[in-house]
């Protein structure tokens, strides 16, 4: 027992020292991680200073400036002025550019309505985003190309859309279909069979596509609902007849419908009005809905004859 004791105390001894070693190791890192994080965030908070300054500088904002007196607090105000006016002359200036960028095939000879340019002009030159101002350019060489294209309700509308909202949009117009003859954009999600003593023996009915797979959640649906770009619930169609074929298009794609059987519905989501003015601007060709369009094919296949004609 003796020699075993003897034994063991030089590893307890030894156990002790790595212990205290350790807790200083560890405190030493400890520091040092807490300064590295204190820089980090002094860092962080300098950047967010500066941009914040930076922004607030565009609208004729500095901080910490002195106004002792009436003087100074006019030359203040005039140099604000200023420059919000610069800015405003710039928007409409990157708006013409656009404008004279943008090539159409034919053009009327009716003048453009001027309550509805100078309407324009006032909400276009608060456009500060390219790409915004990319839609409104293109908005102006369509409605001189063909005066009525779009209305001032439509403009409202753009006015309050961010650059995140128009793409939501553009994803939405990707997902539409067009019937032939028709200028309001659908979104199919599935097909509707109408109550019939024949029905009530089949199969139940299929469910809908889920948008959401398409990257358009039923989150996303609502907020194109607030923007009033398309009707929030889903919609039927008039029943189909089965001696007609209908011609849809989606993006780039043709493709027809003929119903294999009577009380058949197609079931979409519908563009307003607004909503269908301000798809002309979004170019479908270069978007890809080959997912969604070979889904939709699927679901509707038991109940259409689907086809496709090649691009």
């Amino acid at each position: 027992m003796k020699i075993s004791e003897s034994n063991n105390a030089p590893n307890i001894q030894q156990t002790s020292s790595e212990r205290v070693k350790s807790n200083k190791t560890n405190k030493i890192n400890h520091a040092e991680t807490t300064n590295t994080a204190s820089k980090t965030a002094s860092q962080g908070a300098a950047q967010n200073a500066a941009r914040i300054q930076s922004l607030f500088a565009k609208v004729g904002i500095r901080a910490n400036v002195p106004l002792p007196d009436a003087t100074a607090r006019r030359k203040e105000i005039d140099r604000r002025r200023d420059i919000l006016a610069l800015q405003r002359i710039k928007n409409l200036q990157a708006v013409m550019e656009v404008a004279l960028s943008v090539s159409l095939p034919q053009s009327s000879t009716e003048n453009v309505d001027p309550d509805w340019f100078f309407a324009f002009t006032q909400l276009a030159e608060n456009i500060h985003s390219p790409a915004m101002q990319s839609l409104w350019g293109q908005i102006f060489a369509v409605e001189i190309s063909h005066p009525g294209s779009f209305s001032l309700l439509s403009l409202e509308t753009l006015k309050v859309l961010t650059q995140r909202d128009a793409k939501l949009f553009s994803r939405a117009v990707a997902l539409s279909s067009r019937r032939l003859g028709d200028t309001v954009p659908r979104i199919l999600v599935g097909v509707h069979q109408r109550p019939s003593f024949w029905s009530m023996l089949s199969h139940r009915q299929p469910e809908q596509l889920n948008l959401a797979t398409f990257g358009l959640s039923y989150p996303d649906i609502l907020a194109l609902t607030d923007m009033k770009l398309i009707f929030g619930s889903e919609i039927e169609s008039g029943e189909l007849s089965q001696e007609q074929s209908v011609k849809w298009r989606c993006g780039s794609q043709n493709y027809t419908l003929t119903p294999t059987r009577p009380g058949l519905a197609l079931v979409y989501y519908k563009f307003t009005s607004v909503g269908a003015e301000l798809a002309k601007l979004i170019n479908r060709q270069a978007a890809d809905a080959g997912p969604y369009l070979q889904a939709l094919t699927q679901r509707l296949s038991s109940s259409f004859i689907i086809e496709h004609e090649p691009n």
